[in-house]
């Protein structure tokens, strides 16, 4: 299996010599999702900030498809789409508007839009709204519009901080069904939240990670028998050393 994420001794220290970021290392394969679970600041949105280039490593490499994501950014870019917990698009834009723009950024300039209808229908928006403009949207509409044009690009791998936060439980559930899709068809998938439950549910891996250090990483299926809260809150509490 083709390695598409994968974090080599990952370390983010700040000028007042503050560690975010421990040395972590892990890797994604194609057909895989690794959940971040962590409280807050914890370095989980260190650690996707630092595969996307929003700041840059003190040591280590963030590699999307091979390519480090500091060193030749704009490469490294191709390879992913990132969902963020608040998606940010065009409030004034209709779902098919945004849709054309986002894909016609990345390079995708021959979709149809019977090709977005198709995508929007996928990620379980009813074709009433696709003609509607974002700012009337609830937030689990808006995040099915962000992973619409996450799968409209059609990169190998899929970064998502806290996909699930403040979903009402079917549109969590939706969303979640919706990523056991995309990691079936092979899509690498890299995501921090805060759900326990649904991280050992759909997860290939699980990484927790406790002040900038990722203490545990363990496939999901050795977790099957294990009462995954309390482990976290015992690694939380320090009482498991990495």
């Amino acid at each position: 299996m083709k390695t598409i994420l994968e974090a080599v001794n990952l370390t983010k220290r700040y000028e007042d010599n503050q560690t975010a970021l421990n040395g972590i290392s892990f890797r994604v394969n194609e057909g895989e999702i690794f959940t971040m679970l962590g409280g807050n600041g914890a370095g989980k949105t260190t650690t996707i900030n630092l595969f996307l280039n929003l700041i840059e490593p003190t040591e280590g490499e963030a590699l999307i498809n091979g390519v480090s994501s500091h060193k030749d950014p704009l490469e490294a870019k191709k390879y992913v789409s990132y969902v963020s917990e608040n998606v940010m698009l065009y409030n004034n834009f209709t779902a098919y508007q945004n849709l054309d723009y986002f894909a016609r950024l990345c390079g995708r300039t021959s979709l149809t839009k019977d090709d977005y209808r198709n995508v929007l229908l996928r990620v379980g928006l009813q074709e009433e709204a696709h003609n509607k403009k974002l700012k009337t949207y609830s937030k689990g509409m808006r995040q099915k519009c962000g992973i619409a044009i996450a799968i409209i690009k059609n990169a190998p791998a899929v970064i998502l901080d806290e996909p699930t936060s403040g979903l009402d439980p079917k549109a969590g559930f939706e969303f979640i069904k919706l990523l056991e899709t995309l990691r079936d068809e092979g899509k690498a998938i890299l995501m921090s939240t805060h759900d326990i439950f649904r991280a050992k549910e759909i997860s290939t891996t699980i990484g927790i990670m406790n002040r900038g250090n990722l203490v545990m990483q363990k496939p999901a299926s050795d977790l099957a028998g294990e009462d995954l809260e309390k482990l976290y809150l015992e690694y939380m509490a320090g009482e498991y050393v990495s």
